[in-house]
């Protein structure tokens, strides 16, 4: 016997199943009673977990708080989840306008279509979405930092709002950008969570998975939503999760200093318009960031201009980033929070605004890996200097 039985190793065993085995009918009614009491060490199907998947989830609940988590086959899956937990039709959903792009098609295409009413509201609005909340508002969706734009929301305030209403208003947010550990939402009040696992906690750009979390009130109905959309995820990609996991926070620190430094040096540039960066002491979220946030993460976007401070177009843009990721340190996709760096013009993931439309000039979006730093600023001045 290997070990004489006492082989142990750091990582978890991948348990893949569909069929659960149960010892006996008593046995079968034992596990069943715990499934439903909402014992999450047993399931009576592989849609209802495993040992690989539970032992993801500890993990994940350590570092992003709640009562609970869900786990999703994407970031949008999670993000649909959250929702589906908590809309009906006839309800009016509150939902940031710099929100990702997807979860926007998701509210204004199914929920519209299923009856929900759906309002955009101005990411930096705070305490004065109180004049937005109606008696059938069910739902404040935000995202801090929006996508592409960086807002940072005063999340306490909306949260505070939320709660003065005449009846119960949820309130969620995708942490995607702060996650783990970089904004704690349920310390904010927040009642769910989602985050896309894809990115800083899987972090080898090799898997798709999603998490909604959510506080004691709500857990429940995330729960529910998830039975009932099977919504589910395997146990090799949970693996890969858990292993990102042990070392998630030393990435994420690494490369959020690394994008700092880069975001500084690119403010300077005279290419640049503006860097995108709520770290940064002069961005107009930079004092609410301060108070939440624990730390940054490395995307961010740069506003890009002519050499003599007149405005360019996108066809530049286009160029530059050519000229960047033809130096090879620098890929060119939709993803982030790899350990690759990337960049992505938002031209091509889209700057999607319904009330606070964008009015400054071509954006490039960057992911900073972990390629040293000074490389990378020397492929972002060369093909900045180009052409």
């Amino acid at each position: 016997m290997m070990n004489r039985g006492r082989f142990r190793t750091p990582s978890p065993e991948i348990r893949r199943t569909s069929t659960v085995l149960f010892e006996s009918i008593a046995d079968l009614r034992a596990v069943l009673a715990a499934v439903k009491g909402g014992d999450r060490t047993f399931s009576t199907y592989g849609t209802h977990g495993t040992p690989t998947t539970a032992e993801l989830e500890a993990l994940l609940l350590a570092g992003e708080g709640g009562a609970g988590v869900e786990l999703s086959s994407s970031g949008l899956a999670a993000i649909v989840t959250a929702m589906l937990a908590v809309l009906r039709s006839g309800d009016h959903l509150l939902i940031t306008d710099s929100a990702y792009g997807p979860a926007r098609d998701f509210a204004t295409g199914m929920l519209a279509g299923l009856g929900v009413d759906v309002e955009f509201y101005d990411p930096l609005i705070g305490s004065g979405i109180t004049a937005l909340v109606r008696p059938s508002t069910k739902l404040i969706w935000m995202e801090s930092p929006g996508t592409h734009t960086f807002e940072v929301q005063d999340v306490p305030a909306i949260v505070a709002a939320a709660r003065s209403a005449d009846h119960r208003v949820v309130t969620a947010i995708d942490n995607t950008w702060g996650s783990p550990g970089l904004l704690r939402p349920f310390d904010l009040g927040v009642d769910i969570s989602v985050v896309a696992l894809t990115k800083y906690w899987g972090g080898h750009a090799d898997l798709l998975m999603g998490a909604a979390f959510a506080n004691e009130a709500l857990l429940p109905a995330v729960r529910e939503a998830a039975r009932i959309t099977g919504t589910v995820v395997g146990g090799d990609d949970a693996y890969l999760v858990i292993r990102g996991a042990r070392t998630v926070d030393l990435r994420i620190r690494e490369q959020g200093a690394s994008a700092l430094v880069l975001a500084g040096q690119l403010a300077e540039h005279p290419r640049v318009a503006r860097v995108l960066h709520p770290a940064l002491s002069g961005d107009p979220g930079h004092v609410l960031f301060q108070r939440d946030f624990h730390g940054s993460s490395g995307l961010f976007s740069f506003e890009l201009q002519c050499a003599d401070g007149s405005p360019t177009d996108q066809a530049d843009a286009d160029a530059v980033t050519d000229r960047l990721i033809a130096r090879g340190r620098f890929g060119l996709g939709y993803s982030w929070g790899g350990y690759e760096s990337l960049v992505m013009p938002a031209r091509w993931s889209g700057v999607s605004r319904a009330v606070t439309p964008w009015t400054g000039g071509p954006l490039l979006r960057v992911s900073i890996g972990l390629d040293p730093v000074e490389d990378l600023w020397a492929d972002l001045e060369a093909a900045l200097a180009e052409g």
